[in-house]
This record gives structure tokens, sequence and C-alpha cells, in this order.
């Protein structure tokens, strides 16, 4: 669910309110219950179990329960709902690893509360994968929308250390992992993807830069002798109007925002973080918490509907992979 005080709550009963329109496989939320009666009025099915899930789905909002220890007011963030959220993460990630739900759907959190109770993962990714055994530098981050999938080298580091974090190796490993993944959770068989340069004009040959040269040029060559279909690197500035993003399924950017800019300009309702590289599917909306509106009953469920619509497509497309693999 998320930070209860966030916009998480709405965002989830939204969804299975428009459950039928989507044609939303059963999902239930981990949480606290009040969370959400008081931001919706709709009605909500205690469960004890996911087993009990798919039984409630059709009359009710399916919701496994992990209390507050203090009363939860919507807009209003404090530790004790922090610890609600994480709490909450631990055991969906947890029914998730042991095969009791299918795929985990993220709500949005405050990662200033979290702190506050001793949090030391960067974000709920970390987290995620730490839970399921995998070093969080092989845990890949994509974003994907209806027409753009884009995947950063780097996250949330300061734009003056990017350059200097770059490797061969690191664009390697989250290029192969893009590769795997578009495979593995969308069904691609032959994965097209696409590099963006670091500099204006992708390095104008060595005349604004040589990270093109030395980094980019080195690992595209070297994922095209392993049989990945790897183009670019290309100009940033024209990899993302449509004629462009038609040629290829993944844009691998080299920073945050050269990632997040286009996907948000096209997708901004219906962006969804997607986690490569875990063995589980983890996704979650791309967006924060909104306490600002929390309550308000003004917030989008998009992004939230688009997680679990892939999630549960993803987990679709693994069984098939996977079956087929073994």
């Amino acid at each position: 669910m998320g930070d209860p005080a966030g916009i998480g709550p709405e965002i989830i009963a939204k969804a299975w309110a428009a459950r039928a329109l989507h044609t939303l496989a059963p999902f239930f939320a981990v949480g606290e219950p009040t969370a959400v009666a008081k931001v919706w009025d709709g009605p909500i099915a205690r469960i004890g179990s996911p087993d009990e899930a798919a039984r409630a789905f059709d009359t009710a909002l399916p919701v496994l329960t992990v209390a507050c220890t203090e009363e939860v007011n919507p807009g209003t963030p404090d530790v004790a709902g922090a610890r609600c959220a994480l709490d909450s993460l631990e055991l969906a990630t947890g029914l998730t690893r042991s095969g009791a739900a299918g795929a985990l759907v993220t709500g949005p959190v405050s990662k200033a509360q979290l702190y506050r109770i001793g949090f030391t993962h960067p974000g709920q990714t970390e987290f995620v994968a730490e839970r399921c055994g995998i070093a969080h530098a092989n845990a890949v981050m994509m974003l994907a929308g209806p027409t753009l999938r884009v995947v950063p080298v780097t996250t949330h580091i300061p734009l003056i250390e990017v350059a200097p974090s770059l490797s061969v190796e690191l664009v390697l490993a989250k290029a192969r992992a893009t590769a795997r993944g578009l495979a593995r959770n969308f069904g691609i068989a032959a994965p097209r993807l696409a590099f963006a340069g670091l500099n204006p004009h992708a390095g104008e040959g060595g005349a604004i830069g040589h990270e093109e040269i030395d980094i980019l040029v080195p690992a595209i060559a070297q994922l095209r002798a392993e049989g990945i279909d790897a183009t670019g690197p290309f100009a940033a500035d024209t990899m993302f109007h449509a004629r462009a993003r038609a040629t290829y399924d993944a844009a691998i950017c080299l920073y945050h925002d050269q990632a997040l800019v286009p996907l948000k300009t096209l997708h901004f309702d219906e962006g969804v973080n997607l986690t490569l590289g875990l063995p589980i599917v983890r996704t979650s909306p791309d967006h924060g918490t909104a306490f600002g509106i929390a309550g308000t009953d003004q917030a989008e469920p998009g992004a939230m509907i688009a997680a679990i619509r892939m999630a549960a497509q993803a987990a679709e497309h693994r069984a098939v992979y996977d079956a087929a693999a073994a």
C-alpha cells in the first residue's frame, strides 16, 4: 500500500473500482485497512491470507492487514506510517517470494519518513532486491509506458558524478539485464536496444566528449557480438519522437533525467517502474506519495492501474519463458 498517509490507499481502491473496465487480474492490498476507509467509501474485505483474495475480489477490495500503531491521517506522514509501510513491504515481498502472490506492486513511500526509522536502503527497489538475495547493483530500473521503455544506467546520483561512474562493464550489465528482461517480462524474443549518447550530438565524434567513443561504442560492439540487437550511440534529442521510438524496444539512457523526462512527458499518468533482474515480478507506479492531495479524492489511479496490469502480464510472460527454458 505504500505510506498509508499518501495517495497509495486511494489509488489502489480506485484501481479496484475500475477492475472490470481495465480487465485487471485479481489483486489484494497489504497494509492498514482504515487507511483505505478514510479516503474511500467502497467495500473492503479484510482477508487473513492470499488464498482468500480471489474469492473476495469480485465484491470488495481484499486487504491483508498490517496494522498501524497510530491513527492514519491522510496527508500527514509520520514514523508510525513509515513503520506500517515498511512492514507491509516486507510481508508483500515475502508472499511473492514464496509464490503465494504472483507479483509485487509497491505503492509510493516517503523516504524521508523511512530514514527516520532507520531504513538504510536508497529505496524500495534495493530493499526488495536484498530480500530476494540479489545485489542491488544487479537490480535494473526500467520505466515503461504504452509507447516507450527506458532504462537509466545511473539513477539517483548527482549529475556531476554520472560521467565518472560510467564504464563498459556497467553499461554491459544494464544492457544484458534489459535484453533478458524484455524477453522474460514482455515476451519480446529478439529485443532491440538503442543507446543514448551522454554528450550533445552523441559527442560529435569526440569533439564534445569521449564517453561515447571510450565506453558506449565498445559496449555496443560487445553486445552485438553476443547476438543482442544494439544500436547507437544516438543524440538523445532525436531519440524519442514517434518514428525513432518505433525502431527499438527499449532506450538505454545514461542518467536519470535523460530517461525519465521523455517517459514522463509521454506517459505521465501511465508510467510504470518495473525492476529487472529479480526472481520475482515487481512493478510500481512512477510517482510519489503526493501528500498534498491525499484524502481529497484528486489522485489519479492510471499509473497504479498500469502497474497492476503490467505485473500480471509480466508474470504470465515469465511463466511461458521459464517453461520454455526449463
